[in-house]
């Protein structure tokens, strides 16, 4: 039996998602339309693999993912969205992601999306595949200028924007504080701002990290 945890704040998504699934015969699933009362069963038990919405109200799924990870770092977490995910792939393949899969997919796309990543595979859509293509040698722009970040520079950055202290990223990341410190500031001069607040704002416009992290 492959046991599924889907968590999405659409309440008809969520439980159409559940319905869906169960249609396979070893597929049994658990849904919760609040990512804050899923934490409580992320905590208490394991799923095989976990559908999660990537845009949630209370926590987010990107934060989700790595409660689930920090928890079992093999989880198979599975990012269920319709929203564009190429701002933040880095990062969420970074955290231990193992696919992606689109909320406009077919009912067997997402059934053979799941076997897959049960499988060991990782899994991601074609029309991301490109877009990654497409913004590989310049992910960014502003006003005709390219913008690129390294992978440790997005990844403090994506920290930042969780609010997390210069101490915290440092510990998190197995970095010297100095050396955060100096990759934050050749981030401010990249998006030529001078402060967290301002660099929080400026790549939420530019589209390098989500909208809203909680």
């Amino acid at each position: 039996m492959i046991t599924i945890l889907v968590v999405d704040d659409h309440s008809i998504v969520g439980e159409g998602t559940k319905t869906l699934l169960e249609s396979e015969p070893d597929f049994r699933v658990d849904f919760f339309g609040s990512s804050t009362e899923a934490i409580n069963i992320i905590r208490e038990k394991k799923h095989d693999v976990y559908l999660l919405d990537l845009d949630m109200p209370e926590i987010s799924g990107i934060l989700l993912t790595k409660e689930i990870l920090n928890k079992n770092s093999e989880a198979k977490v599975l990012i269920y969205t319709g929203h564009d995910l190429s701002s933040h792939f880095n990062y969420l393949v970074q955290e231990g992601v193992s696919g992606f899969v689109s909320k406009s997919s077919s009912t067997q796309q997402l059934i053979r999306t799941i076997r897959g990543i049960i499988d060991g595979q990782a899994v991601i859509p074609l029309e991301l595949l490109y877009e990654l293509r497409r913004t590989q040698n310049n992910k960014y722009t502003e006003i005709g200028r390219g913008i690129n970040l390294t992978e440790k520079e997005e990844e403090i950055l994506m920290k930042v924007a969780e609010g997390l202290t210069n101490e915290k990223i440092a510990e998190d990341i197995f970095m010297s504080r100095r050396t955060v410190e100096r990759h934050l500031t050749n981030i401010f001069k990249k998006l030529n701002v001078s402060s967290r607040v301002e660099v929080i704002a400026k790549a939420r416009l530019l589209g390098m990290i989500p909208e809203v992290i909680r």
